[in-house]
């Protein structure tokens, strides 16, 4: 059984750039969704599909790379776990490296960047920071 199914994500993601795998599935939920769409406005990932593989559907993320083959994502870290939430209003909402990373926050209006959150004034639960 699987706690925290973010971080399996995230992980999945990881290990997957590593190896310079072109691609990663991963079981889909709304928030891995969510995620996937926000990777890829961001310009971490090419794209993201739903497959419809029984008994359950699947999420499969196109990983991206430079032209030379360097890695997009250079790290990828779980901020808030089950066992500890991390939350943050809009106005404590800081750039990740000085704006060259991104934090993903849950918020009431769906999972977006801190870049939008600043913009549209939303706080939330900040799920995590990639570079």
């Amino acid at each position: 059984m699987m706690t925290d199914p973010i971080a399996d994500m995230l992980t999945r993601i990881r290990n997957a750039v590593r190896v310079e795998r072109s691609m990663v599935e991963m079981p889909l939920s709304k928030v891995k969704r969510g995620l996937a769409e926000v990777l890829k406005r961001e310009g971490y990932i090419w794209d993201w599909e739903e497959l419809d593989i029984q008994p359950s559907k699947q999420l499969r993320l196109h990983l991206k790379y430079g032209p030379n083959g360097e890695m997009v994502i250079r790290h990828i870290k779980r901020v808030s776990k089950p066992g500890r939430r991390i939350y943050s209003g809009a106005g404590s909402l800081r750039p990740v490296l000085n704006g060259l990373g991104i934090s993903i926050i849950s918020t009431s209006r769906g999972v977006i960047s801190d870049r939008e959150a600043r913009q549209r004034n939303l706080g939330g639960e900040v799920l995590c920071e990639l570079w």
